[in-house]
């Protein structure tokens, strides 16, 4: 039990993963940097299923995932300047980086080579410390992060609707900002699900003309109730003629890459428009035509989480503009871990999952 043990409900192999089981596991080291977060709640995030279903290739069982985590510090290290006993926190997809390279003292640390160098540095669960540990995530009763990588929380932001922002909204605001959104641009957000359903939200926070685009017409209503200013169902002949050359830039979530034209989208963008890919699908991914570019000589990018600066910035704008989640809220639990990843499995999700109510499991 804490502070020598925490406890969390980890899935124990690929063949297992909607059977979570709760364990017990040691942190790693505490450092002179190092918070002690009791976790209140905790997102569900599409990288959780790709883990526990062995999608991504993981070898580490148990694993314990999670990484859209909201709770309370109880513990300090001597050295945390930006966080004190009894604030409420968030911790987001990574947890360390060298913070010394010139990528983490340039804003960006999420693209550490240290980072990348695993088992050097963890992302928040799936990974090992330099001294061995496993790093288990947020459907736990604790865990232990970097002061860099534990973000205060606003008040005006409710728990469990801020939960999700730290990974799938970071993940769609980082871009965003990065490639110019704001008054004047039209931005077109491809996939409605978890991280697109950020994507309009916060597109349309920051000022700019937004559009969704997704398959079929199911989600028309929704995306549109979320501030969407258009929306395009690519299921549909020539649904992209009349809007070709008219975009900015397009913010891919997609998870999947069955039956994705790339051409197709890659013609909405004006001269130089930028195709952001943000969406992980497993297996081969879309292919890129090189004479798609030619038209319109638009840029191919991706974009990997975002940096400090970003998520407090973001969490700053949703406070402002009292900006919601769609979120529906499930107990943790063996139960509740198990619906929710079988519900993300079968898209049976608007958008985002939070599991609750940690009072109830862990002491």
């Amino acid at each position: 039990m804490y502070p020598e043990t925490f406890e969390g409900f980890a899935i124990p192999a690929a063949e297992q993963w909607n059977q979570p089981q709760k364990i017990e596991f040691k942190p790693k080291p505490f450092g002179d940097y190092d918070i002690d977060v009791k976790i209140t709640c905790c997102g569900v995030c599409g990288s959780d299923l790709h883990t526990a279903t062995g999608g991504w290739g993981n070898q580490n069982w148990p694993i314990v995932p999670g990484h859209e985590i909201v709770g309370t510090a109880v513990k300090v290290g001597p050295k945390v300047t930006t966080v004190k006993v009894g604030d409420r926190v968030g911790v987001g997809a990574q947890i360390s980086a060298c913070l010394d390279c010139t990528q983490c003292t340039e804003g960006n640390e999420t693209y550490c080579k240290k980072q990348q160098g695993k088992p050097t540095f963890p992302d928040t669960y799936n990974s090992f410390y330099p001294d061995g540990t496993l790093a288990h995530g947020g459907y736990s009763s604790h865990i232990r992060a970097h002061e860099h990588f534990t973000f205060p929380i606003p008040d005006a932001l409710s728990s469990e609707l801020v939960a999700p922002m730290l990974c799938a909204g970071l993940t769609a605001y980082s871009p965003l900002v990065r490639n110019g959104t704001g008054p004047g641009k039209k931005i077109g957000i491809v996939g409605i699900g978890g991280i697109g359903h950020f994507g309009i939200l916060f597109a349309k926070a920051l000022g700019a003309e937004v559009w969704a685009i997704s398959r079929g017409t199911s989600k028309r209503a929704d995306a549109l109730a979320m501030g969407a200013d258009g929306f395009l169902a690519t299921a549909e002949a020539g649904w992209n003629v009349s809007h070709e050359m008219t975009f900015d830039m397009l913010l891919c979530t997609a998870s999947a890459d069955d039956g994705f034209d790339l051409s197709a989208y890659l013609s909405l963008l004006k001269v130089h428009g930028r195709f952001i890919s943000v969406g992980l699908p497993e297996g081969d991914g879309w292919r890129v035509k090189p004479m798609a570019l030619l038209a319109n000589g638009c840029l191919i990018g991706a974009a990997h989480l975002g940096s400090r600066q970003e998520t407090l910035d973001m969490l700053q704008l949703a406070a402002e503009k009292k900006i919601r989640s769609w979120v529906e809220t499930v107990p943790v639990g063996e139960k509740g871990v198990s619906e929710a990843l079988e519900r993300l499995h079968n898209n049976d999700v608007k958008y985002r999952f939070t599991l609750v109510d940690y009072d109830k499991q862990f002491q």
